[in-house]
């Protein structure tokens, strides 16, 4: 259950593919090897309203949340967590050369006793694996 959700200000559509950054994500937590491929989600928001620093319009911010479930160690999780922010923060340097920009990520250990899911996607990956 890796699911990212990045939210990001309105003014950086001129500056970002955001189609690119949500693919650069999914590739780096994929590389990482610690997640399964049919749990991988990666989420844009736009955020049309919000508010930075002195309150100046042309600054702008990406913010990042992983939630995963239990059972990674923490040298495991910070591994890949520096693996993704590397690979992201490496694809957004041109909008730190070229504006003002803010750039964080967050995980989050979601409890199992208080996470439910359903995904038949593993299994049609499996089924994939066998017949490709």
């Amino acid at each position: 259950m890796p699911h990212f959700t990045l939210e990001y200000s309105a003014n950086l559509d001129g500056l970002v593919d955001i189609g690119k950054t949500v693919e650069v994500v999914r590739k780096a937590a994929v590389e990482t090897g610690i997640f399964p491929l049919g749990g991988i989600r990666v989420r844009a928001v736009r955020c049309e309203h919000y508010a930075i620093a002195d309150g100046r319009s042309n600054y702008g911010f990406l913010d990042m949340v992983l939630r995963l479930g239990e059972g990674r160690d923490l040298a495991t999780r910070k591994k890949a967590g520096e693996h993704i922010f590397k690979a992201l923060s490496a694809h957004l340097d041109p909008v730190f050369a070229n504006s003002k920009f803010a750039l964080s990520f967050d995980m989050q250990i979601n409890d199992k006793e208080t996470s439910w899911k359903r995904n038949n996607i593993h299994d049609a990956l499996k089924v994939e694996t066998v017949n490709g």
